[in-house]
C-alpha cells in the first residue's frame, strides 16, 4: 500500500493542547462495523457500550519526565534532551538535536551531566555521571515528553494530565494516549456493569511515534518496545473469550500487546520481552474484539493500526465525521470507539 494512502482528513486548529475535565467527558465517535454506522456519545457513556462479561484491557505503562535541558560545556549552548531508553551501565540512548561530538559534554545540574558516546544516524548515546540516582534526577529537573505538535512548554500540570489511572511501571516517553480518559468514578461504573479489567504493559518508545519515510508502507521497520503480558491477563483473556465476551483494547498499544502475545489460534500466552510487531491493512486480528483509539496523525503507523482494524475508507469517513463536528484531535483530544 502506498503511504498517500494515510493522508486522512486534518485540521490542525482542532489540536487540544490540554485535555478536557473531568476526563470522562470527553467525546466518543461510535463506529460500528457491523452496520456502518456513525453515532456521537461521550467516554462516560462506555458503561452503556459493553456488555457484562466483557474484558477491558488498557496499558498500565508509566510516562517518564523523560526531556531534560541541559548546557554544553565549554560555551554553554542549551542542549535538550529526550531520555528514551536505559542500556544499563550508566548508557541511555537519547534523542538529540544540534552537532555533537562523542565526547561533549551536556551539564544538566551541579550533580549531573551526560557525556557522548555515539552520534550516527542511527542513533545517539550518552554516558549519565551522577552522585545520586538518575532516575531522582528526571523525577525532579525532567519535564514531562509532550508530543511535538502541542506548541506549548510542558507545565507542572502535565505531571498529571500525562499520565493514565493505570499508570504503574515506570519506563514510557509517551503516553498510551486512550487510557487518559478514564477515572476512577468512570472504572467503578464499569465494573457496576459487570465489565472486568486487565492490564498489560508496552513501554511506548520512539518506535511507535517513529516517523514513516517509504513511499510503500511495506518498507517501514518499527522499532522494537518492550511489553509484558502477564499470566493473569491471558488467563482472564482466554476465560473471556470462552464465554462469548469481547476484549477492549484501550488503545493502539494493547492492540500490540496482546496480539504480539497471540498464537496463530488466537490463544493470548503470558508473553515478556520486545515486539516489533508492525500491523497494516490486511492484518488478521487474532486477539482483540473491539478498539478504543484517540484520533492519530496523518501518515503513522498507528492510523494504519486502526484502519486495519475498522477499514481504510471507515476510518477515513469517521475522521472526515469528526473533523466536521470539530472533535478535538490527538494526545488530550477525544477518542473513538470501533465496535
Amino acid at each position: 500500500m502506498l503511504l498517500s494512502e494515510f493522508d486522512f482528513p486534518f485540521d490542525p486548529s482542532l489540536i487540544a493542547s490540554e485535555p478536557v475535565e473531568p476526563r470522562d467527558q470527553a467525546r466518543l465517535l461510535i463506529v460500528d462495523r457491523s452496520v456502518d454506522r456513525l453515532a456521537h456519545r461521550r467516554v462516560a457513556d462506555l458503561p452503556s457500550l459493553l456488555d457484562p462479561g466483557d474484558l477491558l484491557v488498557a496499558n498500565d505503562t508509566k510516562v517518564v519526565t523523560a526531556r531534560l535541558t541541559g548546557y554544553k560545556r565549554p560555551g554553554g549552548g542549551q542542549a535538550e534532551m529526550l531520555f528514551v531508553k536505559d542500556l544499563g551501565d550508566g548508557i541511555w540512548e537519547v534523542m538529540l538535536k544540534g552537532k555533537f561530538r562523542p565526547g561533549e559534554v551536556i551539564e544538566l545540574d551541579r550533580q549531573a551531566r551526560a557525556v557522548v558516546v555515539e552520534r550516527s544516524r542511527s542513533r545517539t548515546t550518552v554516558r549519565v555521571e551522577t552522585t545520586r540516582p538518575f532516575r531522582e534526577v528526571m523525577r525532579e529537573i525532567g519535564c514531562m515528553p509532550l508530543p511535538p505538535y502541542i506548541k506549548r512548554a510542558p507545565t507542572v500540570a502535565d505531571r498529571v494530565w500525562y499520565q493514565t489511572v493505570f499508570a504503574r511501571e515506570e519506563g514510557a516517553v509517551a503516553a498510551p494516549t486512550a487510557g487518559l480518559h478514564f477515572t476512577e468514578r468512570l472504572l467503578a461504573s464499569l465494573r457496576d456493569r459487570g465489565v472486568k479489567l486487565a492490564c498489560v504493559t508496552l513501554h511506548v518508545g520512539p518506535a511507535t511515534f517513529k516517523p514513516v519515510t517509504a513511499d510503500r508502507i511495506e518498507e517501514h521497520r518499527m522499532g522494537a518496545e518492550w511489553i509484558d503480558v502477564s499470566v493473569e491477563t491471558a488467563e482472564l483473556v482466554r476465560r473471556t473469550k470462552a464465554a462469548g465476551g469481547r476484549v477492549v483494547a484501550v488503545g493502539t498499544t494493547v492492540v500490540r500487546a496482546l496480539e504480539a502475545a497471540a498464537d496463530p489460534e488466537g490463544t493470548v500466552r503470558p508473553f515478556r520481552g520486545e515486539t516489533e510487531l508492525y500491523i497494516v491493512p490486511g492484518y488478521r486480528f487474532r486477539a482483540v474484539d473491539v478498539l478504543m483509539t484517540n484520533f492519530h496523525l496523518p501518515r503513522t503507523t498507528l492510523l494504519m493500526l486502526v484502519s486495519a482494524f475498522g477499514g481504510l475508507e471507515r476510518m477515513r469517513a469517521a475522521y472526515q465525521e469528526a473533523i466536521n463536528e470539530r472533535y478535538r484531535l490527538y494526545s488530550y483530544g477525544d477518542a473513538m470507539l470501533i465496535v
